[in-house]
């Protein structure tokens, strides 16, 4: 079946454009951003909007994610139900995304390393390690993901690994510290692995009920790849002190919808499990994806 993933840190899959194209990333970073290309026409005319909430790249404490929209804890366990639609078949969907008491050394700055596993119909179809850090905007970044493919149970292979700086892959903006309505910005692009993705903020101060409770404040965005235009429009529903709480379809061959049903914090005999679990499937990595090579192991906080 082929679908678009919902990505990582729900996943989310980044930057806003003009600004953060312009000077946003540190290191070698700004000199990849050239040759992105314009997003499009809208993306232009906001580009002064995009810059005033652009970030700088300073990543004083990069650790510290506390932006409310993805608030970032060790220890705590977002649950996600929802189902996938492809010609009439419905597909039952659960994904759960930890925050992991690890962190890795990426492109020059200490990440926040999260676990994102993927089920369908019960059964594991790919778990992630995802890689963020939280700017001295507030806002936070894409590093990379790590996302192991398995059909009928077995790993089949990592092919859409990607880490940022290392090659053609460009990381930006996860979630923005300070969102404005017409803001467009690039999640990510790295053309090698066909993995393109740009977000809209479309509404602020939305209210949507999920299986979970119902949240205020929320912050809704459009994503889109435009690689694929056939797949249609993410739309994210970003709640207050929640992070993610919706993921919806509009438009789109493939019908996908999931809800928060659960956040949880894990108890510390938990954590060490998964913990462990994490710092196998990282060293494994180093055998599947050539591009996770160049960078270190992850370690405890």
């Amino acid at each position: 079946m082929t679908r678009r993933r919902v990505r990582a840190g729900l996943t989310g899959g980044l930057l806003v454009t003009v600004g953060i194209l312009g000077g946003g990333m540190p290191g070698a970073a700004a000199a990849t951003a050239t040759g992105l290309g314009a997003l499009t026409p809208t993306a232009a005319a906001t580009g002064a909007t995009a810059a005033a909430h652009a970030g700088r790249g300073v990543f004083s404490h990069p650790l510290r994610v506390n932006n409310p929209y993805f608030p970032l804890v060790p220890g705590t366990e977002f649950t996600y139900r929802g189902s996938v639609e492809e010609n009439g078949r419905f597909i039952p969907h659960v994904v759960t995304f930890t925050v992991t008491n690890l962190v890795k050394v990426v492109d020059g700055v200490t990440t926040v390393v999260a676990w994102d596993r993927d089920f369908l119909n019960g059964k594991l179809s790919e778990q992630e390690l995802a890689f963020f850090a939280q700017d001295d905007e507030g806002n936070v970044w894409n590093f990379g993901e790590y996302p192991e493919e398995y059909e009928k149970g077995k790993l089949t292979g990592a092919p859409s690994t990607w880490i940022r700086n290392v090659g053609d892959a460009y990381g930006g903006i996860h979630v923005l510290g300070r969102p404005a309505v017409g803001v467009q910005y690039l999640e990510g692009k790295v053309p090698s692995i066909d993995f393109w993705d740009v977000s809209t903020v479309a509404r602020l101060g939305s209210r949507t009920c999920e299986p979970l409770r119902c949240f205020s404040g929320v912050e809704v965005v459009n994503e889109v790849s435009p690689n694929a235009p056939g797949s249609g429009v993410q739309v994210k529903y970003y709640a207050k002190g929640a992070g993610l709480v919706r993921v919806a379809p509009k438009g789109g061959k493939v019908q996908e919808v999931l809800s928060i049903t659960g956040i949880r914090r894990l108890s510390a005999a938990r954590m060490a499990v998964i913990d462990r679990a994490v710092v196998r499937m990282d060293a494994r990595a180093y055998g599947i994806a050539p591009v996770y090579r160049t960078t270190p192991r992850v370690t405890r906080r």
